[in-house]
């Protein structure tokens, strides 16, 4: 499988996993598609080996978990150290996600949570030492996650969304 070669059947795969991955079974998957339950996992296995499937993660609600501050801090990294700044963002204690930007000057974005706004303080600190420029800071009220309907085929919208029918 080469980079942005999925098929079909690769595409509605990564569809179905997107909604639940923990509670969707390659059998599950196999009845949607009219497949063997053996292709899904041969499938699937080969999106994990290629690396298009990068990982299984959770959807925490961090305010249920005691952290009721989520924010986005939002920085400017030299273009040169930006990839090195973003990876070392990540070892912050209460960092949640960092991404990288390409364009424009706010360039790299943080998530972070804490469960106080000394907790965030610390955070944009370490950030600063790090040598990121905080631009802005957004507390984040929720995020909802979502599959990618694109990778439905036109062919394919007949067919239920969810795996619970």
């Amino acid at each position: 499988m080469k980079d942005g070669e999925l098929d079909s059947v690769d595409r509605s795969i990564l569809y179905y996993l997107q909604q639940d991955a923990r509670r969707t079974s390659s059998n599950d998957i196999a009845e949607k598609l009219d497949l063997s339950s053996s292709t899904v996992r041969t499938r699937i296995q080969k999106l994990e080996e290629s690396g298009i499937i990068r990982g299984y993660h959770l959807d925490i609600d961090y305010d249920l978990a005691g952290y009721p501050l989520y924010t986005k801090i939002i920085c400017t990294a030299p273009v040169t150290n930006r990839d090195t700044l973003a990876n070392k963002a990540r070892e912050v204690h209460g960092v949640t996600a960092v991404r990288e930007i390409m364009t424009g000057k706010c360039n790299v974005y943080v998530n972070a949570i804490g469960q106080s706004h000394d907790d965030l303080n610390r955070i944009a600190g370490e950030l600063d030492e790090l040598g990121l420029d905080i631009v802005d800071e957004r507390i984040i009220r929720d995020e909802y996650v979502c599959p990618y309907h694109g990778f439905l085929e036109k062919e394919d919208e007949s067919q239920p969304t969810d795996l619970e029918d």
